[in-house]
C-alpha cells in the first residue's frame, strides 16, 4: 500500500506474536482469536443445492406476493418494512444483505426489476427507485421450495404471510 502502512501492520503484529490467517481470523501462538467480524470469507459456505432458495430469499419471495395486493411492482424499502413487520420478523443484518439477495433473485429470474421513471421521482422530491415484481419462474420456484420443505418436516417454517 501507499507508505508502507501494511508492511508495519504487519511487523507490529508479528512482534507481538500475532499471525494473521485470513480476513476475520488471527492467532497468537498457538490460539486462533477471533475479532468478532461476520464475513462470507470466515463462515463455512458450501455450495448451494440448484433451485434451493435461503430463508432471506424466502421472505423477499412471501413479501414481494403479499405487496402484489397493492400493486404489482415494489421497491427495496418498501420490501424490508413488509419482512420486518411480517410474522417470520428476522431482523435484516443490513440493507445490503437485502439488495443482493434481490440481485440473486433477479439472476435466477425469480425476480423483475426497471428503473422508476425519473419524471414521477422528481416530482416526488427523490431519487428513482429500483421496482420489482415476482415472476411467474418466481411463483413456480417458491411453491416447489414449499412443497419440499412440506415433505420434509411436515410443516412449513412461518412465512411474511402468516402461511402455516
Amino acid at each position: 500500500g501507499v507508505g508502507g502502512g501494511g508492511r508495519v501492520a504487519r511487523a507490529f503484529l508479528r512482534s507481538r506474536g500475532i499471525r494473521r490467517q485470513g480476513p476475520s481470523r488471527t492467532t497468537r501462538g498457538d490460539v486462533a482469536v477471533d475479532n468478532g467480524k461476520i464475513s462470507s470469507y470466515s463462515l463455512p459456505m458450501g455450495r448451494r443445492k440448484k433451485g434451493s432458495l435461503l430463508a432471506i430469499e424466502v421472505d423477499i419471495l412471501d413479501a414481494g406476493l403479499a405487496l402484489r395486493g397493492a400493486a404489482d411492482e415494489f421497491h427495496g424499502f418498501e420490501l424490508a418494512k413488509q419482512i420486518a413487520g411480517g410474522s417470520s420478523a428476522r431482523r435484516l443484518t443490513s440493507h445490503g444483505t437485502l439488495y443482493k439477495a434481490l440481485g440473486r433473485l433477479e439472476d435466477r429470474g425469480l425476480l423483475a426489476s426497471r428503473w422508476e421513471d425519473a419524471a414521477r421521482a422528481a416530482d416526488a422530491g427523490r431519487p428513482r427507485r429500483r421496482l420489482y415484481h415476482v415472476t411467474g419462474e418466481g411463483e413456480r420456484v417458491l411453491a416447489g421450495w414449499r412443497r419440499t420443505q412440506r415433505g420434509s418436516t411436515g410443516t412449513l417454517r412461518p412465512g411474511v404471510q402468516g402461511q402455516p
